[in-house]
């Protein structure tokens, strides 16, 4: 990723509806949510919540597909994971214990943990 990349993805994220917005559809993963569900959910106007989505399409943090007459947002976690990767490709010079309380965190984190296998 370049930096003039990662720096309008992070632009996206620097006002507080939209960054309400992606966390929101990283909670509704993997389903996502319609456009209408997501304007109640953060009480935002379904035309000024349009013109967010736009903005965080265009960075990449989200992706929609159209099912009937509702367009379904979901948070595109292959660019969240293009990001994260960019943040700690140098990170602690190359020395994977001083990263260790990044992963730990990460790691910690239950959605991102890998999922039991169920019988």
């Amino acid at each position: 990723m370049e930096i003039n990349d990662a720096i309008s993805s992070f632009s996206a994220l620097s006002q507080p509806t939209r960054l309400e917005t992606l966390r929101l559809l990283l909670r509704h993963e993997p389903g996502g949510l319609p456009a209408g569900g997501i304007a109640r959910a953060l009480d935002v106007p379904h035309n000024t919540l349009s013109a967010h989505l736009a903005v965080l399409a265009r960075a990449g943090w989200v992706n929609s597909r159209r099912e009937s007459r509702s367009i379904i947002y979901r948070a595109d976690l292959d660019h969240m994971q293009r990001i994260l990767t960019f943040l700690v490709s140098d990170c602690c010079q190359g020395d994977p214990a001083l990263c260790q309380p990044l992963i730990d965190t990460l790691t910690a984190c239950p959605s991102l943990s890998p999922k039991e296998a169920t019988s």
